[in-house]
């Protein structure tokens, strides 16, 4: 079968599809026909720096994300053809990933899709919609009437949460750094702010998620009513940790910092995603598609950047 494969830093210029055998299954593991996955910036990260990591098994193939039919199972609970997706959990560190035709997957991490959706959305659902949707109603807890800020709306994360939080019901603030790049979110329906890096006191909200990082993040907590909640979980900024950080006095008195992490999907989960979908008529913002013949022009797209989700299929 077809599968990127990397064992060292590699250029985009020289990534090419290798021929590897194809999985078996194996008690505990099934195998999934990938029938399309998202772009992501792990990846991009494993390919330039992180596939160094003793951590890492080499030689790997990457990709923390898939949808796809289940080819081969041992496992009662899953059937050939189930329509299945799969995310994180070691996936493309640890053992092969998506960026290949069959992938060898956990049945703890593989979670059945009720979804009548073509391949090209669904690929672009698991692992960008599973963070919105856990750190807007997990970590922020976010209900209807609310006001939501989106600090670095512009990404495939934020059109994500955009699109999740007018579905309940809340008013959405996105903002970026990029004037050019306002009307993707008032596209959504959000109302939009071009982002200086200090908009703290001028902006409020009931919710803010923080997709800038840390860069941003004690500016963030200036935009918080009283009883608000921040959740961190991006890093656009490119900043991973707070210096000197002193919560006693950086988080405003009756205010709450949080953050979420996206190693634990449950089905349930998957399940209220697809449904919320389902019910308010949401596609993802897709940014670019490619076959998966073409993913050389996918990952220099990524490199490049897009606006939206970079997908790609198998057919």
């Amino acid at each position: 079968m077809k599968a990127v494969v990397f064992d060292k830093i590699t250029n985009s210029d020289d990534i090419v599809l290798s021929e590897i055998e194809k999985p078996k299954a194996k008690k505990g593991w099934i195998v999934v026909k990938v029938l399309g996955f998202g772009l992501n910036h792990s990846e991009l990260i494993l390919r330039t720096n992180e596939i160094n990591a003793d951590y890492i098994k080499k030689p790997i193939v990457p990709g923390i994300e898939c949808v796809g039919e289940v080819e081969e199972s041992l496992d009662k609970n899953f059937k050939p053809g189930d329509k299945v997706c799969s995310i994180m959990g070691g996936m493309g560190r640890s053992f092969n990933g998506s960026y290949e035709e069959y992938a060898l997957l956990p049945v703890n991490k593989v979670f059945h899709i009720n979804s009548k959706m073509e391949s090209k959305y669904l690929a672009a659902i698991p692992e960008t919609f599973f963070t919105a949707y856990g750190s807007l109603f997990e970590c922020l807890q976010l209900k209807k009437g609310e006001t939501l800020l989106i600090r670095g709306a512009t990404c495939a994360l934020g059109y994500a949460a955009i699109q999740l939080g007018l579905a309940v019901g809340a008013k959405v603030i996105g903002t970026t750094h990029k004037k050019e790049k306002m009307h993707f979110v008032t596209d959504l329906g959000a109302q939009c702010i071009l982002d200086n890096g200090t908009i703290g006191g001028t902006v409020y909200a009931n919710k803010v998620l923080e997709l800038i990082g840390p860069k941003t993040l004690r500016d963030s907590m200036q935009c918080l009513y009283h009883g608000g909640i921040c959740c961190n979980t991006g890093i656009l900024g490119g900043v991973y940790y707070l210096d000197e950080f002193d919560p006693i006095k950086e988080i405003p008195n009756g205010t709450y910092l949080t953050g979420f992490f996206s190693n634990y999907p449950t089905q349930e989960d998957m399940d209220n995603i697809f449904k919320l979908l389902d019910n308010a008529n949401i596609k993802p913002f897709i940014g670019a598609s490619f076959k998966f013949n073409d993913i050389k022009k996918a990952i220099k797209a990524q490199e490049k950047g897009v606006d939206g989700k970079i997908v790609v299929t198998m057919e």
